[in-house]
Parts: structure tokens; sequence; C-alpha cells
């Protein structure tokens, strides 16, 4: 029978600054499959919202943000 001996190393996970974070919007309508698509700036998401919703009437979307998360040691 072998052992072996675990420790336990801290670590911390932060947003990634020089990664992009990008801004995603989805009509939740029944049927309506469309979306925004992935954007770089979080008002041009929310303006293809507000277009969308003038020209059919859908006013609920669901929203994603998306960044980049790195894990570093603690030690």
């Amino acid at each position: 029978m072998s052992r072996s001996v675990m420790r336990f190393v801290p670590h911390t996970i932060r947003h990634e600054p020089e990664a992009a974070v990008t801004f995603e919007a989805f009509c939740t309508a029944p049927g309506c499959d469309e979306t925004s698509g992935s954007q770089e700036a979080q008002d041009t998401a929310q303006d293809w919202c507000l277009r969308h919703t003038g020209r059919t009437g859908h006013d609920l979307f669901r929203r994603v943000v998306t960044d980049h998360a790195r894990v570093t040691r603690d030690e």
C-alpha cells in the first residue's frame, strides 16, 4: 500500500483586465431566436434590444456579460 501526502494550496480567481469583456442580448419572446450577437460595448447590445422592441414589440431579453478570469496561486 502506498501513501501520499496532500496539502491545500490557496488560489485566487480574478478578472483578467487584458482580455475583452463581451455583451450579448437574447430575445426571450416565444418563437423568437434573435440575438444581438457578441458585442464589445454594452451600449451596442442594449441599443439592439431597444430597436428589436420597436420592430417587434418583444420586451423581455436575457443579457449575458462574458469576461475572462485568471486563477493564481496565493503562495
